[in-house]
């Protein structure tokens, strides 16, 4: 006897277009703006496909969030061992520029930071699901890299994470040259990972 199908598989098409709309509609309206039901009828599906692919709003606008970042993943980035290929914070500052001059990454962020007081769980299911696992791989490959001797003993690795992510940050929300200006942008998160490598680097190898 045939086992019975549990139903028919998900299709593609259509998750691509729920988080297409419901990016758009958290662009333009916030989060309120943003709901099954809305989402729903700009998308033209019925609310049910939703609710059984997304159990929650905040679950579906962090990963439509994520579909929108051009952003090489940070796993590919720090776990690859062939060293003919650029460094990972080479490879990060190329992908952080298309990050950060990507229209629709910088607004659904912008509404993301802006909403975080008035609906608090959206960051933090963001931050749970794309931030901490994101960070972690970073701070990780940097503590193995300070046990090898290659960074200075006394780095604060989670305080130069900070100050590498907030300068991109700030470049992303306040200065609009981040979207005009690729080359621009580039130099600048260049200069930043440089001087970052600085602060990093064990005492000897500092360059006088």
């Amino acid at each position: 006897m045939t086992s019975r199908s549990r139903g028919r598989p998900r299709d593609p098409h259509a998750d691509e277009l729920i988080m297409k709309t419901a990016l758009e509609l958290f662009v333009e309206r916030g989060v309120e703006g943003a709901n099954f039901e809305q989402i729903a009828k700009r998308a033209g599906v019925a609310k049910v496909t939703i609710y059984r692919r997304w159990s929650s709003k905040e679950e579906l606008l962090t990963q439509a969030i994520e579909q929108a970042r051009t952003l090489v993943p940070e796993a590919e980035i720090w776990a690859s061992t062939d060293t003919s290929a650029q460094q990972p914070d080479q490879r990060l500052m190329y992908s952080w520029t298309g990050t950060l001059g990507d229209p629709r990454f910088r607004a659904a962020l912008a509404q993301l930071i802006g909403s975080s007081v008035s609906h608090p769980a959206l960051l933090a299911t963001y931050r749970e699901q794309y931030i901490q696992p994101r960070r972690q791989l970073i701070l990780t490959a940097l503590e193995h890299a300070k046990k090898e001797g290659k960074l200075a003993e006394d780095t604060d690795i989670a305080a130069v994470v900070d100050m590498v992510v907030g300068a991109a940050m700030y470049r992303m929300l306040i200065d609009p040259t981040a979207a005009t200006d690729p080359a621009a942008t580039r130099r600048y998160l260049d200069n930043v990972i440089r001087h970052a490598n600085r602060l990093l680097q064990p005492e000897s190898e500092v360059q006088t």
